[in-house]
């Protein structure tokens, strides 16, 4: 049985490539469901995800479900994305915390994990975030590292996020 591919978008301007990944996958055959954190949808519209994918968008932990909205998109999962994945929720895993739906998700789920880091240079290098990091890898936990290119800031460094092409590469090969 093929299983959901859930794509999570976390709060960072990188937040519109999310659009054009879950498209690629679409066009792959793969069903997609989209979570997105709430200061994700001040980047873009949950719309946009909802036409691309042809499912709903799921953003608040207590939406109306049959059940545990949590567990059961954690256990239709075959494979999570997070992307972009942000200081933010990579810190959140890192250390358990559940606080919204994407991270109860991540938590609940037996699937596997990729997430492609966006973010500044100098949070991406800061020695929290590479513990974070080392945290989640050693936990099985796999990440699509960040290249050199445009930052949000209008400089450029490490920590823009990693192609379309690479990320819809790399979750194709995990499945």
């Amino acid at each position: 049985m093929i299983k959901d591919i859930i794509v999570g978008v976390s709060g960072s301007i990188a937040a519109y490539k999310a659009i054009e990944i879950v498209n690629q996958l679409t066009k792959k055959g793969r069903n997609v469901q989209v979570v997105m954190t709430s200061v994700a949808t001040k980047f873009v519209s949950p719309l946009a995800f909802q036409t691309i994918s042809k499912n709903p968008v799921f953003i608040e932990m207590f939406e109306k479900s049959k059940e545990p909205l949590h567990i059961s998109l954690a256990e239709r999962a075959g494979l999570i994305l997070l992307a972009p994945a942000t200081a933010n929720i990579i810190g959140k895993l890192a250390n358990g915390i559940c606080d919204d739906l994407l991270t109860n998700i991540v938590i609940a789920t037996k699937a596997k994990v990729l997430l492609a880091p966006a973010m500044n240079e100098n949070m991406y290098q800061n020695a929290i975030v590479q513990e974070n990091i080392k945290r989640l890898q050693k936990r099985g936990y796999q990440f699509i590292s960040p290249v050199y290119g445009d930052l949000a800031c209008g400089k450029k460094g490490e920590g823009h996020l990693a192609s379309v092409e690479t990320i819809v590469e790399a979750v194709v090969s995990s499945l």
